[in-house]
């Protein structure tokens, strides 16, 4: 499970979060919500342990292990595995080599590379992407929706136990976001990791529909519920449904 318990984030000098708690048990789906600038974004980047951000007080504890004390590879190795918004680029390593050193550095050592390639190339099929992005650059030169399908290749491939999605379905077209919906659901279904999903679009809440819905205002969590929460706040808005204005309530 992870518990986040009064924590306060602070980024050139900015204070992000404050006093924000969360918590996460094993196979539940949450989403996080917000308007643009609410610092969505901010705890994604303080769980994998971004250096731009500060924590200046608080506790995350991951299965009762401190993240606060971990650096970022240490995180992943957890099994913790982000999809951001813009996915970085890392020209000169491809996608094989990466995946084949990780699940590796997972003690996965017996590792059959004819039944690695055999594996890559059916998640290509899946996704719809072409075979020859196994032997591409991370994320290289790809469109937002090739980056988004690359990651999901990534996912596929190493099992993470803690999915955190931030903003996937940004920049996606119908089609694409349909298919990228359609596939994290399926390995939501298959492998029942715990999951959090930063957003404020519909379409894919409609697709992987969370347990626990929570709003993000004035730096921490305001308001929490099911998913009828999340279907009043895509029909009256924020200030609609009463939330942002009362940004005194209790979570």
């Amino acid at each position: 499970m992870l518990q986040i318990k009064n924590l306060t984030v602070k980024a050139l000098d900015k204070i992000i979060l404050e006093d924000f708690s969360l918590e996460l048990n094993d196979g539940e789906i949450h989403a996080l919500m917000g308007q643009n600038g609410a610092g969505k974004s901010t705890i994604a980047k303080v769980l994998m342990r971004d250096k731009n951000y500060k924590v200046v007080k608080g506790s995350i504890l991951l299965n009762h292990e401190d993240l606060l004390k971990m650096d970022t590879t240490e995180v992943a190795r957890l099994g913790v595995f982000l999809v951001g918004q813009n996915p970085v680029e890392i020209e000169g390593v491809s996608n094989a080599e990466m995946l084949r050193t990780t699940l590796n550095d997972q003690k996965k050592n017996d590792l059959n590379i004819l039944e690695f390639n055999k594996e890559l190339t059916h998640l290509c099929e899946k996704l719809e992407i072409p075979s020859s992005f196994i032997h591409r650059d991370i994320n290289y030169n790809m469109s937002g929706g090739e980056k988004k399908k690359n990651e999901l290749l990534h996912m596929w491939m190493l099992k993470p136990h803690f999915l955190i999605l931030d903003e996937i379905d940004s920049g996606l077209d119908v089609d694409a976001l349909k298919l990228v919906g359609n596939s994290i659901k399926e390995y939501i279904e298959e492998y029942h990791p715990m999951v959090l999903i930063i957003t404020h679009q519909k379409t894919l809440l409609d697709i992987v529909k969370p347990d626990k819905v929570h709003v993000l205002n004035h730096k921490k969590i305001v308001q929490s519920g099911d998913y009828l929460l999340a279907e009043k706040i895509f029909k009256e808005g924020f200030s609609g449904a009463s939330i942002i204005d009362r940004g005194s309530l209790d979570a």
